[in-house]
């Protein structure tokens, strides 16, 4: 059941273009509520990883302001926001010499320096991905693009953020190591107790299907309304 506020909302965002002519991101706003599973859609070049980093305030806005729990998310607030909103890219980037370094790394910041590394907790994350202990000492360099990003969502899903926005996360994986991380990330969301949400861009129609409850879809920077997960067109590509 949704509440009454949205746990996270965009209101009228706008990006321009570089030189000021015209719109990447145009007018668009959106809710989000707690439990929702939202599957971005749209042609390549359309703004999706745009509208993600927007809603991740990573990049600065033309139009518009971003929202957490019905308040407008200023600058004194957005590193605060910057740990409950977390936006994972496709190519994560590691710069560690191993996957070990990598997951501790996040503990030296200062956002995060009053937790600590919990490593049965990762363990156990690696073994619902199929992978055992032995995946925390390989080293970063020689990581397939699948291994890349099961590394960068367990060093996100270990912080705890109550929303996720996910940019292609199973795109470099296997069919079955794809299917036990939308296993993983769906009973992530579904913990009530927290009000998680997330939202998901892919162009697998398929996997829409079983991971969104709801669908929207984005064109030349405009959101073109909602439709359901499975409506999606096979030739959508990652931006």
């Amino acid at each position: 059941m949704k509440l009454a506020c949205p746990i996270l909302e965009a209101r009228h965002l706008g990006r321009r273009r570089p030189g000021g002519t015209g719109w990447l991101l145009e007018d668009v706003s959106l809710a989000v509520y707690p439990g929702e599973r939202v599957v971005l859609t749209g042609p390549s070049g359309s703004g999706k990883t745009l509208l993600l980093r927007a809603l991740a305030l990573l990049d600065p806005l033309d139009a518009g302001e971003v929202a957490w729990r019905g308040e407008r998310v200023g600058p004194d607030q957005t590193p605060a926001y910057r740990c409950k909103v977390l936006y994972l890219h496709q190519r994560a980037t590691l710069i560690d010499r191993t996957v070990d370094e990598a997951l501790k790394r996040p503990f030296a910041l200062r956002a995060h320096r009053d937790r600590t590394f919990d490593g049965p907790r990762i363990v156990e994350f690696l073994r619902r991905v199929g992978r055992d202990e032995s995946f925390l000492g390989k080293a970063v360099r020689d990581l397939s693009g699948g291994e890349t990003q099961i590394a960068a969502l367990l060093r996100a899903l270990q912080l705890d953020p109550e929303v996720l926005l996910l940019d292609e996360p199973t795109a470099a994986a296997d069919a079955t190591t794809s299917r036990a991380i939308e296993d993983l990330l769906l009973e992530w969301c579904n913990d009530a107790a927290n009000g998680r949400a997330l939202v998901w861009v892919s162009h697998d129609p398929e996997q829409n299907g079983r991971v969104g409850r709801r669908g929207l879809c984005i064109e030349a920077g405009r959101l073109r309304g909602s439709a359901p997960p499975r409506c999606v067109a096979s030739t959508d590509r990652v931006e």
